[in-house]
C-alpha cells in the first residue's frame, strides 16, 4: 500500500532536500530565489555566532511528524524520538534543558526535563523558526548553554480575511490530521485563530520480536503495541499594528494523549490482563495525557534609534503519567492508576531596550525575569515539588567598524533561587530490628546560585569570503530533577538519584564559521569547541534499586568539540546537489569515567542529495537523500556500541496557483528500503527497538 501511495504521489509532485532553508547567518539558498554574493554576505554578516532562518515554505515541504523531526535536515540539530508522536530537540548533542526553546520571545517552559516529553507546541501554527548553534546564555540565560531553538508565530495578516487549510497524514503510524488558520487586519487591528487535530495509531519497525531483560518479546504485525495517541491544539491572536507601535495578546492550548509502548513499563506487563492488540489506535494503560496553557502579551516600539520590547506570559502545565498500580520493593498495591501528576505554573517577563548610537554603535540591554511552581502528585515519585526564581540583566554592544568589519561583545548577570520541598514515601520501609519508617526521598533544599558570563565575536568579509569568530562564557542552573530526583524512570529503564550539592553548570567555548560563496558554489564550515569545568550528568553505578540499575547525577570536567560543514552547487537552473556532515567528540577529563565520553553521544553524520525542479522557479521538484551515520563505538559502560547505517530519503512537492489561492502538496519519505537500524541517541535500543521503518509522510493544502 505505501509503494502504490509513492507511485501516485510521485506523478504529481517533486521535491528537494533542505536547500530552501531561507538564509541568515550560516544558510546558502532561499527557495526558487537566486541570492547575489552582496547579500549573502550581509546575511552572514549579522551575527558572529551560527544562526539558521528556517521559512514557513520549508516546515511545509518537509513536514515529517513531529516539529523537530522537520528541522533534522539542519546540521547539528536533531530530534530524540520518544514513540511515534513526539521528540525532542538537541543542538550538537545538547537537549533538554541545555537548550532554549523560546516561543514569540517567551522561553517555553514545562516538564522538559523529562526523557520522553515532547514539545507542547503546536508546529503548525509556527510561521518561522530560528536555530542558534551554540551557547546563547548571554541573551536568554540559564538553560541556554546548547543552543537555542526559537519559534515565531507572529505573523500579521494583511488582508481583511485571509487563511490556510491543510491535511496531512503519515502512513507508518497511519497518522491523520488537519490544520486550519484563519486571520485579518481591519486598519491597525488585526487577529488570528488556528486549530490543530491529530490523531495516530501504534507504529512500525522492522522486526518481529524484541528483547527485554533477556525476555523475546513477539510483536503483532511488527508494531510497539499501545504507542497510539492524539493532540488538540487551538489559538487566538488579537493585536494592534501601527507605525511604530506594536502590542498583541495571544492565548494558545496544546493537549495530547500518547501510550507509553507496554513492554517498556516493566515486565509486569506480562502480568496484565490488557489486551494490547485488540485495536493499533487504542490507548491503553500505560500512558501520559499533557495539558499546556499559555497566555502571552507581546508589546514593542519604534522610535529613531530606538526600539522598546516588553514581553509577558504565564504557563500552565499539566501533565499526568497512568498506569496499572503494581507493587515494587516495599510499596504495597496502589488503590488507583495515577502513577504521577506534575501540574507547574511559570510566570515570565522580558524588558529590552536597543540604542543606536551613531554610525557605529548599537547597544542592546534587557531584563529577563522568572517564576515557577511545580507541584507533584500520584503514587509514583521521581521530583520533589519546587519553586524557582531567577532575574537576569544584560548590555551588548555591535560596533561596526566598516562594512566588511564588525565587533560584538557583551555581559550577563544572573541571581536564581530554588527551593526543593521534602518529600517522605506513603508507605512504610523496614531499616532495622523491626523499625519501619515513612522513607524521605527528598530533603528541604534552598540553594541559591550567581553567574557573570560574557561573550566577543568578529564578523570579517573579504570579496566571496566571510569569516566569523566567536568566544564566550555560559551557565546553567541545576534543575531541582538533578539536585532531588530518587525515583524509577521506567521508561528509560534505571532508577535515578540527584545530588542536592551540584554547582552550577559552566561552559566556555569558542565557535567558528568559513563561509564561501559565488552563487553557483556554496561552502560552509563551522567549527566549535567546548570546555565544561563541571558538567552535570547521570552516571550509571553497578548499584540496583528495585531491580533497575542505578544512574547518580555527578559532575566531571568534560572537553567537547565538533564540525559542521555544507556545501551546494547549483548545477544549472533544474538541478542542484548538496553534501553537508556533523562530526561531535567528547571526553571526560576527571571522575569516575575519566577517559569515557559522555552517554548517548552523537556519532558523526553525513548527507548527500540532488533536487531537480522542472520549473524555473522550483515551483515543482523531486529530489533524493542519501543519509549516511557512522557506527558508535565511543561509550559509557553500561551503553553498548551502536553500527552504523544509511537510509535513502525522498521529498517532493508542487504548488498550484487558483487565482488568488495557492494549493500546495509536499511528499516526504524516509528509509524507503525499510531498513532495520538503531539510533545511539535513542532509548529504545537499549531494549532491543529498532528505528520506525519505511514511512511517507504527505500534506495538501489550500491557501486563501
Amino acid at each position: 500500500m505505501t509503494t502504490s501511495i509513492l507511485v501516485a504521489a510521485l506523478m504529481t509532485l517533486a521535491a528537494g532536500n533542505t536547500n530552501d532553508i531561507a538564509p541568515d547567518d550560516t544558510t546558502v539558498v532561499l527557495k526558487g530565489v537566486t541570492v547575489s554574493g552582496q547579500r549573502q554576505r550581509d546575511f552572514q554578516m549579522r551575527s558572529s555566532q551560527s544562526t539558521v532562518q528556517v521559512s514557513h515554505d520549508y516546515l511545509q515541504q518537509h513536514f515529517s511528524g513531529s516539529l523537530m523531526q522537520t528541522l533534522e535536515g539542519i546540521p547539528g540539530v536533531k530530534a530524540m524520538a520518544i514513540g511515534s508522536g513526539q521528540s525532542k530537540p538537541t543542538i550538537r548533542g545538547l537537549g533538554f534543558n541545555r537548550m532554549v526553546v523560546s516561543e514569540d520571545g517567551i522561553k517555553h517552559e514545562g516538564q522538559q526535563w523529562g526523557d520522553d516529553h515532547g514539545l507542547e507546541i503546536d508546529q503548525f501554527a509556527v510561521d518561522r523558526a530560528e536555530v542558534i548553534k551554540g551557547p546563547a546564555a548571554l541573551l536568554y540565560g540559564s538553560d541556554a548553554i546548547g543552543g537555542v531553538l526559537s519559534l515565531y508565530t507572529n505573523h500579521i495578516p494583511t488582508q481583511p480575511l485571509s487563511g490556510s487549510v491543510q491535511l496531512f497524514g503519515r502512513s507508518n503510524n497511519e497518522q491523520l490530521g488537519v490544520t486550519a488558520k484563519l486571520g485579518g487586519r481591519l486598519g491597525n487591528w488585526f487577529y488570528r485563530v488556528g486549530a490543530t487535530l491529530i490523531d495516530y495509531a501504534d507504529y512500525r519497525v522492522p522486526t518481529d520480536s524484541i528483547q527485554y531483560y533477556s525476555y523475546w518479546i513477539r510483536l503483532k504485525d511488527r508494531r510497539l503495541r499501545n504507542t497510539a495517541g492524539c493532540e488538540r491544539d487551538g489559538s487566538v491572536v488579537l493585536g494592534y499594528a501601527g507605525y511604530r507601535f506594536h502590542t498583541d495578546l495571544r492565548v494558545s492550548d496544546s493537549y495530547s494523549k500518547s501510550g507509553f509502548f507496554a513492554n517498556a513499563h516493566g515486565l509486569e506487563v506480562r502480568l496484565s490482563g490488557i489486551d494490547y492488540d485488540r485495536s493499533r489506535r487504542d490507548v491503553n494503560l500505560p500512558y501520559q495525557w499533557v495539558n499546556h496553557l499559555k497566555v502571552l502579551s507581546h508589546t514593542s516600539y519604534q522610535g529613531d534609534g530606538l526600539r522598546m520590547e516588553a514581553n509577558l506570559a504565564w504557563q500552565n502545565n499539566h501533565r499526568e503519567e497512568l498506569s496499572e498500580p503494581v507493587s515494587h520493593g516495599y510499596m504495597p498495591k496502589p488503590d488507583d492508576t495515577l502513577e504521577r501528576r506534575f501540574v507547574k505554573n511559570t510566570l515570565t517577563a522580558h524588558l529590552g531596550l536597543t540604542l543606536t548610537l551613531g554610525e557605529h554603535h548599537e547597544l542592546s540591554t534587557g531584563l529577563n525575569g522568572e517564576y515557577q511552581h511545580n507541584r507533584r502528585g500520584g503514587w509514583g515519585f521521581i521530583i520533589p515539588d519546587f519553586e524557582t526564581t531567577s532575574i537576569g540583566a544584560y548590555a551588548m554592544d555591535r560596533y561596526t567598524v566598516s562594512e566588511r568589519l564588525k565587533l560584538n561583545a557583551g555581559i550577563r548577570l544572573d541571581h536564581a533561587d530554588t527551593h526543593i520541598s521534602s518529600y517522605h514515601d506513603w508507605f512504610f520501609t523496614p531499616i532495622a530490628d523491626g523499625i519501619s519508617v515513612y522513607k524521605e526521598r527528598s530533603a528541604d533544599v534552598n540553594r541559591r546560585f550567581t553567574s557573570l558570563t560574557w561573550s566577543a565575536g568578529v564578523n570579517y568579509a573579504a570579496g566571496y569570503w566571510v569569516l566569523k569568530a566567536n568566544v564566550g562564557k555560559s551557565f546553567r542552573v541545576p534543575i531541582p530533577k538533578e539536585l532531588g530526583a530518587d525515583g524509577v524512570n521506567y521508561h528509560i529503564f534505571r532508577y535515578e538519584r540527584g545530588n542536592a550539592e551540584l554547582d552550577p553548570e559552566q561552559s566556555y567555548q569558542l565557535d567558528m564559521g568559513i563561509h564561501w560563496d559565488n552563487d553557483v558554489l556554496c561552502v560552509q564550515i563551522d567549527p566549535y569547541v567546548n570546555y565544561f569545568p563541571n558538567y552535570i550528568y547521570l552516571n550509571p553505578t553497578a548499584a540496583y534499586v528495585e531491580g533497575l540499575q542505578l544512574y547518580n547525577y555527578t559532575q566531571a570536567r568534560v572537553l567537547r568539540y565538533g564540525v559542521e560543514a555544507q556545501a551546494t552547487w547549483v548545477i544549472d537552473r533544474h538541478w542542484e546537489t548538496e553534501l553537508k556532515g556533523e562530526y561531535l567528540y567528547a571526553e571526560q577529563l576527571s571522575g569516575d569515567k575519566k577517559g569515557y565520553t559522555l552517554p548517548f553521544s552523537t556519532p558523526w553524520s553525513v548527507d548527500a542529495g540532488v533536487k531537480y525542479s522542472f520549473q524555473r522557479h522550483g515551483d515543482t521538484f523531486v529530489g533524493l537523500n542519501v543519509h549516511i551515520v557512522g557506527a558508535q563505538h565511543e561509550i559509557v559502560p553500561p551503553e553498548k556500541p551502536t553500527d552504523g547505517h544509511w537510509t535513502l530519503n525522498l521529498s517532493a512537492g508542487k504548488q498550484i496557483s487558483l487565482g488568488k489561492n495557492k494549493l500546495n502538496i509536499a511528499l516526504h519519505a524516509d528509509n524507503l528500503l525499510n531498513q532495520k537500524y538503531y539510533d545511539h541517541t535513542s532509548y529504545y535500543r537499549l531494549i532491543d527497538v529498532p528505528e520506525p521503518g519505511r514511512n511517507v509522510s504527505m500534506m495538501v493544502g489550500l491557501e486563501f
